[in-house]
């Protein structure tokens, strides 16, 4: 199963994740405080993140994130990017 290190408010979680589950959805169901403004759908960027580490591990950027101005690493929607393997985010800070 895929693992998700969240770095946020001066801790880390690691978590297990669903395969092709987004960031978001990891997030919420571990109980992360990750926003997610429009609901998840990809259209305020409050779930933007920086990904540390294993970039490789998570789907394509996809029209969504390129539209809404998040095209270059380390920044990803955490609604948008699934995870397929290991990767390592800090959410922006409050």
């Amino acid at each position: 199963m895929p693992k998700v290190t969240f770095i946020y408010d001066g801790q880390t979680k690691e978590v297990e994740a669903k395969e092709d589950q987004t960031l978001l959805e990891a997030a919420i169901e571990a109980g992360v405080p990750m926003e997610h403004a429009c609901g998840g759908n990809g259209f305020c960027t409050t779930c933007r993140c920086k990904v540390k580490k294993g970039s490789e591990n998570l789907s394509a950027r996809n029209d969504r994130e390129e539209n809404m101005g998040v095209s270059e690493e380390p920044d990803r929607l955490g609604c948008q990017a699934e995870v397929q393997g290991e990767v390592e985010v800090e959410l922006a800070e409050e």
